[in-house]
């Protein structure tokens, strides 16, 4: 074997998608649009004046080392909803960590509506994920991240590997959400554990920073009854957690819930049962 050989690497996979929108003629246009690498964003027709981007990662998953960084600006009252193509995939890493970074900025009376689909874990993925929030004092923002540990349908189960997700939400530069998720080594033996996820392989957090969250927790707690979730409101801001068997209990979980936070919006039309 050559020394250059010796030395070659696995090619990885890199994106960087950035838009930006405004408030024209009494619609949300594009101010400003950059796809680069493995990150595109397709804006579907709308019928009312809020824009709908689709963001696609054409490398068809993430592994050890690949990186993708996305960026949304919603100018002074626009609305943005931001959803996925696909679930996107994890897949086992020889080496490295796969890196997801989102920042978003909702300017006054703006709103976004972060909504991708759910991200699967597979056995011995290794993911590191980052939400960063910026709103303005009178902004509204929706978010749902939902992780499945493996796809239980195809008798996959994510065993181990590392899963770290961090948010931070600020509104006028203040703190006012902070989380850390992290899971590693043995993930499967972790999550079967009644305290964490009681061997549920699917689950979710959804937010909702605005005026109405007080309000929205009165429609949203009855559509949890029955089910492994909850929801809490206080100082602005609406946490809802679930847990299921698989994606598509937790789909029927998440769905009502998500709608009843976009004031009876459906969610993005990617989005199926």
């Amino acid at each position: 074997m050559t020394i250059a050989a010796a030395i070659t690497r696995p090619q990885r996979a890199q994106g960087r998608g950035h838009l930006a929108a405004k408030l024209l003629d009494g619609r949300a246009r594009i101010r400003e649009l950059y796809q680069e690498g493995a990150a595109k964003i397709r804006l579907p027709e709308t019928f009312d004046a809020s824009m709908e981007a689709v963001i696609i990662n054409t490398a068809g998953g993430l592994t050890g080392g690949d990186q993708m960084n996305w960026s949304v600006v919603a100018g002074p009252i626009t609305r943005i909803d931001v959803t996925t193509q696909a679930c996107e995939k994890i897949y086992k890493a020889s080496a490295g960590t796969a890196e997801v970074t989102t920042t978003i900025e909702a300017g006054a009376n703006a709103r976004v509506d972060w909504l991708p689909q759910e991200t699967i874990l597979f056995d011995r993925a290794s993911l590191f994920r980052r939400l960063d929030v910026d709103l303005d004092e009178t902004a509204e923002f929706l978010a749902v991240e939902a992780i499945l540990l493996g796809r239980k349908a195809m008798g996959e189960k994510m065993e181990t590997g590392l899963f770290r997700d961090r948010w931070r939400i600020r509104r006028a530069g203040k703190l006012i959400h902070a989380e850390e998720l992290r899971l590693d080594g043995a993930i499967g033996a972790l999550t079967a554990r009644q305290p964490v996820l009681s061997g549920q392989v699917a689950f979710a957090t959804l937010l909702y920073a605005g005026p109405l969250a007080e309000a929205y927790l009165a429609r949203v707690r009855p559509l949890l009854g029955g089910h492994a979730a909850g929801a809490s409101a206080w100082n602005g801001k609406l946490v809802v957690r679930a847990a299921a068997a698989d994606g598509f209990a937790l789909r029927k979980i998440l769905i009502p819930v998500i709608s009843a936070l976009r004031n009876g919006a459906p969610v993005p039309k990617v989005w199926n049962l």
